[in-house]
C-alpha cells in the first residue's frame, strides 16, 4: 500500500498572513517585556541596584570627549558599505539566474597559475564592497587607537556588566538612561559597540574570506580544520546581527533625542541645531542613489575594467 503527500504551495496571501502573525507576536512580546521591566523597577531591591549602578561606567583618565570629523566620515562610509554588502550578499544567496558573470583577467599585476574563477556579477560586487569595507575598517582601527577613541568603546572595568544590565532595564521600561554620548556612552552601548567592532566585524571578514574564491582550495589540511560549512553557519547569523544592530541603533538614535544624536554622529557638535539632521538627510540621499545605481546595467562596465563580463 502506498501513500502520497502533497504540499500546498505558498501563496502571497499566506506569506502576508504569516508575516502578520509574526509582527503581532513581536508586538505582544515587546509589551510583555515593558510590563515586566516596569514591575521590576517598583521592587526596592531593584531600585537599590539602579542607584548603585546607574548604567554608566567611568572612563579611563585621558579619554577624549566628542566626535572628531574623521569619525563622522567613517560612520557614513561604513553605513553605506554595510547597506550594499547586505543587499548584494542576499542577492548572492537568493538569485537563481545571475544577470551576468565576471572572470578576472589573468594578466597585469595579478597573475596566478590556476585558471581564474568565474563568479556571478552579484558575487563580484559583494566581494568588491567587502574589500572597500575592510580597507575602511583598517583606517578606522588606526585612527581609533591613534586618537584614544578606543577608550570609549572598550570596557576597562568589571562594573560595565551590572551597569549594562541597569541600562537594559531602563530601556526596557521605556524610562531611558541618561544620554550623554558626547562624553560617555552608557555601558550597554559600550558592550554593543565593542561586540560589533571587535567580534562581529572580524567574524564577517574571516568567514567571508573562507567562502570567497580567493581561499586556497588545494590546502587540504587547512580546509579540513576550517570547513566552508562552518564559515557559512557563522556568516549568515553575523549578517542578521548587523541588520538587527542597525534597526535598534537607528530606532534609539531617533527616540532618545534625534537632533542632538545626529549632531554627535554627523555634525561633530553637541547641541540641538539642525546641522547634523541635514547632513544625515544628505547621506540618506547618497545611499538611496547608490542602492538604485547598483544594478547590472551600471555594474557591468565597472566590472569589465578588471575582468571579462559575460552572460
Amino acid at each position: 500500500m502506498s501513500t502520497s503527500t502533497s504540499t500546498r504551495p505558498t501563496t502571497p496571501k499566506n506569506k502576508w498572513f504569516k508575516l502578520a502573525w509574526i509582527l503581532s507576536g513581536a508586538i505582544v512580546a515587546l509589551l510583555a517585556v515593558v510590563l515586566v521591566a516596569k514591575g521590576l523597577r517598583d521592587l526596592p531591591a531593584v531600585q537599590s541596584f539602579l542607584a548603585d549602578y546607574p548604567g554608566e561606567s567611568e572612563l579611563p583618565h585621558g579619554a577624549p570627549a566628542g566626535f572628531p570629523a574623521w569619525l563622522s566620515w567613517q560612520h557614513f562610509l561604513n553605513s553605506l558599505l554595510i547597506l550594499l554588502i547586505v543587499r548584494s550578499g542576499w542577492q548572492v544567496r537568493t538569485t537563481i539566474r545571475p544577470p551576468a558573470y565576471w572572470t578576472r583577467n589573468n594578466t597585469g599585476l595579478i597573475r596566478t597559475k590556476n585558471r581564474p574563477t568565474k563568479m556571478s556579477l552579484h558575487l563580484w560586487f559583494h566581494l568588491s564592497l567587502d574589500a572597500l569595507w575592510v580597507l575602511n575598517g583598517v583606517v578606522f582601527f588606526i585612527l581609533l587607537v591613534a586618537t584614544g577613541q578606543w577608550m570609549r568603546i572598550v570596557p576597562t572595568s568589571w562594573d560595565v556588566f551590572p551597569n549594562a544590565l541597569s541600562a537594559a532595564l531602563q530601556y526596557a521600561s521605556l524610562d531611558w538612561p541618561t544620554e550623554n554620548g558626547w562624553v560617555n556612552y552608557n555601558s550597554l552601548q559600550v558592550l554593543t559597540y565593542f561586540a560589533t567592532v571587535f567580534i562581529a566585524a572580524p567574524l564577517a571578514i574571516i568567514t567571508g574570506l573562507r567562502m570567497s574564491p580567493a581561499w586556497p582550495k588545494e590546502a587540504a589540511k587547512l580546509n579540513k580544520a576550517y570547513p566552508i560549512e562552518a564559515a557559512r553557519a557563522i556568516h549568515v547569523p553575523v549578517m542578521i546581527y548587523f541588520v538587527a544592530f542597525i534597526i535598534v541603533h537607528v530606532t534609539l538614535v531617533m527616540a532618545t533625542g534625534a537632533l542632538r544624536n545626529l549632531n554627535h554622529m554627523y555634525g561633530g557638535r553637541d547641541d540641538h541645531s539642525w546641522v547634523g539632521f541635514w547632513i544625515f538627510a544628505a547621506s540618506l540621499v547618497v545611499m538611496a542613489a547608490a542602492w538604485i545605481a547598483a544594478r547590472p546595467l551600471l555594474l557591468r562596465p565597472v566590472a569589465s575594467l578588471t575582468g571579462s563580463v559575460t552572460r
